[in-house]
């Protein structure tokens, strides 16, 4: 791959994920600087109690609702300031999954997904997704309950780190100002490890076939009992979530049931995951992790993600 396309591919996705980030920096160290984290972490309290997280968590909850990559920026700066551990961050990264799940529901499911896939199995689908993602934001609150203590979180933070309610003595001004130079740091450090791992993702994606991983879907349906149209099915939603449905539509009813689509789709989106954590997940949560903690956020992930979806499929073909 030249360089050239090598960095016309990178340039635009860096730049994208760099102003979500620096957009959620900029809102979790304007909420501290102004002292909004209590209030508005009110509304999320049902939530933090019971897991266990600080107050300051759930600005980082509701702002997931908006766009998932600011959530993980103010995740993200409270773990820097010592609010979080790694387990705590961790839960609460889980906690987040509904609320970013909720967000797609008005950008992707609603206006593309379900005028493909037709009422019926869209809104199954739809359904079948809401449920795992709800489930799993259940089972963080759950973890936090029984994994996290009073040594996991420190709602004061690193002494050097102004917290909620300790920017109301600082002028507007300053409190802005504050609040932009810290962001304006963090992004010094994770903009070049950004560029860094996107190049070498878009690299060895370009270079080697990384679909092939999809031929895992074969031995997965027979498994399963589904119908032999499913292994195309899957292979072309694991690869992309809109050409499989619209791959998927016209076969229902005929070679799939609605119940045997969604199943079908929800395999997809198993076998996708081999390809979309090489090609988003490793560059974004590097990119804001660094590669340590990152891979411990993408096991997560992808654990808890495939174990309730087989789950749902399991609810779906009994």
């Amino acid at each position: 791959m030249q360089l050239g396309a090598l960095l016309a591919e990178v340039g635009p996705r860096v730049a994208v994920v760099s102003v979500a980030i620096a957009v959620g920096l900029t809102l979790a160290n304007l909420a501290v600087s102004f002292g909004a984290v209590r209030y508005v972490a009110g509304l999320a309290r049902p939530l933090t109690g019971p897991a266990n997280l600080p107050d300051a968590v759930g600005t980082a909850i509701l702002a997931t609702t908006a766009s998932p990559t600011a959530g993980y920026g103010m995740l993200k700066e409270y773990r820097d300031a010592g609010v979080l551990d790694d387990r705590a961050t961790l839960i609460a990264v889980t906690v987040n999954t509904f609320f970013g799940f909720v967000q797609h529901i008005f950008t992707f499911y609603a206006p593309v997904l379900i005028p493909i896939l037709g009422l019926r199995v869209g809104l199954m689908y739809v359904g079948a997704r809401a449920a795992v993602s709800l489930g799993i934001t259940l089972a963080g609150i759950l973890a936090g309950a029984l994994l996290l203590t009073e040594a996991n979180v420190n709602p004061g933070g690193d002494a050097d780190v102004d917290l909620p309610g300790d920017g109301e003595d600082a002028t507007r001004r300053e409190s802005v100002r504050n609040a932009l130079e810290k962001t304006a740091g963090k992004l010094k450090t994770l903009v070049p490890r950004l560029a860094v791992v996107y190049a070498i993702v878009v690299y060895l994606t370009e270079t080697y076939d990384v679909t092939a991983l999809t031929a895992a879907a074969d031995p997965l349906t027979s498994l399963l009992g589904l119908p032999g149209a499913a292994v195309p099915a899957i292979a072309t939603f694991a690869v992309d979530t809109t050409t499989g449905a619209i791959f998927i539509a016209p076969q229902v009813p005929g070679a799939f049931t609605a119940e045997e689509a969604v199943a079908t789709m929800l395999v997809g989106g198993i076998v996708s995951f081999a390809v979309s954590t090489f090609k988003r997940s490793i560059p974004f949560q590097y990119g804001i992790w660094g590669a340590r903690f990152g891979s411990k956020v993408i096991a997560v992930n992808v654990a808890t993600k495939v174990v309730f979806i087989g789950v749902a499929i399991a609810v779906l073909l009994l």
